[in-house]
């Protein structure tokens, strides 16, 4: 639990209580640290989660594969002559 307190302290339970409400609220994504901002009686709270790997996911021959290491030959010749269209970036 990685609590940062800014414009004021908090006690350990706080801390604690604001980070429980955090989790609560993260759509399930994992929390990495709580920002938490002291204004009087508000305190504005940023939450900072972890990375989370992206795997890309193609459809290949009809198959959704994130890699071809399960196709045979075929497959795999299939997969690289396909048309590959141009992007804004191959301009």
């Amino acid at each position: 639990m990685n609590v940062n307190v800014f414009n004021g302290s908090l006690t350990d339970q706080e801390k604690s209580e604001y980070w429980d409400y955090a989790l609560k609220h993260s759509d399930g994504k994992e929390l990495d640290s709580l920002d938490v901002k002291l204004d009087g009686d508000y305190a504005d709270l940023t939450y900072h989660f972890n990375v989370v790997p992206f795997e890309r996911i193609r459809r290949i021959t009809g198959y959704l594969v994130g890699t071809l290491d399960r196709f045979n030959n075929g497959k795999r010749a299939e997969e690289r002559d396909r048309v590959k269209h141009m992007t804004k970036e191959d301009l």
